[in-house]
């Protein structure tokens, strides 16, 4: 109970000062959040038509191996996205995303909801919903990315991309050089998968419910994020909710997550990174290796090295990219010595872009890990050449 009137008064507080930051609003169309960027794509319309559609693919091949034995070579199609909406009317609009996950071989609907906007402060949001937890699972296009692979920690700490069925309220006010918004959602939350999976591990992405709630309980995500015209954009946002319900025992989890886009130079550096934390109740019968706290990060850096006309392409922009990333599945200690427990990776991933058009990239990277087991012991090491392409069609 405490903790609801602690996030209910953060969030009021919030959309006081939001409201005062956005007394001398402006235009702020051109100073667009992560939280808008499913909006924020290539849609083709055709007048007569009642709607807009879009789409992207992603395409890559990897080879590599693991301490010296080779993995193998192979073609992968990790993701196929349609999208379509329709302007209901002026104040009311419905939009939708359909993909097909390589990784799964699943075809999966991952958005599909209605926007009623009564005022730039207070709108209303329904269906299934994209939990605004971090960046990447508000924007998640493959083709916005100069890498082969996304990122590991907001797909396998944050189970990206998360969406469940909910309604909740949005804003956003600024002015010409500030923009600030909110979100905030109640929606189906988790299952007790998440301690009870294959991986035999803390495992969100298999606790995900989507179309029901086998708690019985609501789960609330929020985020704020504040963005400046130079400075780029911060955003704080939390998640929190009960995942399995035993009679009077209770296990919850909770979120938290900071994320950060930038652009200088003329759009000729950019910098986008991602924390999150991760802490659960796991009952004391359970074997260790699911752990009760997990953390997170990423941090991309590309640099235009080019920007010309190539093959014809007027605007072409050759890209030097880097991604540092870091996944900590288990921050717990064993009981029976006070050790910390492994279950950890980091890795590094150079690369080079071509974008021939800024809706389409062609990718290599080089993916350099070290993936530390649950007892500890030396990583294995792992070197792969990554080739790809992404675009939006």
């Amino acid at each position: 109970m405490k903790h609801r009137i602690v996030f209910a008064l953060i969030w009021v507080g919030a959309l006081l000062a939001v409201n005062a930051f956005g007394q001398a609003s402006s235009d702020t169309s051109s100073l667009l959040l992560n939280s808008e960027a499913i909006y924020n794509r290539p849609f083709l319309k055709h007048n007569p038509l009642p709607f807009a559609v879009g789409a992207y693919l992603e395409t890559r091949t990897n080879y590599g191996g693991t301490n010296g034995e080779a993995n193998g070579f192979a073609f992968d199609l990790p993701d196929l996205a349609l999208f379509f909406g329709s302007d209901l009317n002026n104040r009311m609009k419905f939009l939708s995303e359909l993909a097909f996950e390589g990784e799964t071989n699943q075809l999966k609907l991952r958005y599909a909801a209605m926007d009623v906007q009564f005022y730039k402060l207070l709108n209303l949001r329904g269906g299934l919903i994209l939990n605004p937890i971090g960046s990447f699972n508000q924007n998640h296009d493959g083709p916005n990315y100069e890498f082969v692979d996304r990122p590991i920690s907001s797909t396998t700490i944050l189970p990206g991309v998360l969406s469940n069925v909910g309604f909740g309220l949005y804003g956003k006010t600024g002015s010409a050089d500030w923009t600030a918004g909110y979100e905030l959602y109640l929606s189906n939350g988790f299952n007790d998968h998440i301690i009870d999976n294959l991986s035999e591990r803390t495992d969100l992405s298999a606790g995900v419910s989507g179309f029901n709630n086998p708690s019985g309980k609501p789960m609330l995500t929020g985020k704020i994020a504040v963005k400046n015209r130079l400075a780029g954009e911060l955003g704080f946002s939390f998640l929190r909710g009960i995942y399995s319900e035993f009679g009077s025992t209770k296990s919850s989890i909770g979120i938290f997550a900071v994320d950060y886009q930038g652009a200088f130079f003329n759009n000729k550096l950019n910098i986008k990174g991602e924390w999150s934390k991760v802490a659960l109740d796991v009952p004391t019968t359970y074997i260790q290796t699911y752990g009760n706290a997990q953390m997170g990060a990423f941090v991309d850096i590309v640099g235009t090295v080019l920007q010309q006309s190539i093959f014809g392409w007027e605007d072409a922009r050759v890209n030097l990219a880097l991604r540092l990333e870091y996944a900590d599945y288990n921050q717990e200690k064993f009981k029976e010595t006070g050790g910390d427990i492994g279950d950890h990776l980091f890795s590094i991933v150079p690369g080079l872009s071509f974008r021939p058009t800024p809706k389409s990239v062609f990718r290599i990277n080089y993916r350099y890990q070290e993936k530390t087991d649950f007892l500890g012991n030396l990583p294995a090491k792992t070197g792969a050449i990554q080739f790809g392409f992404g675009t939006y069609f």
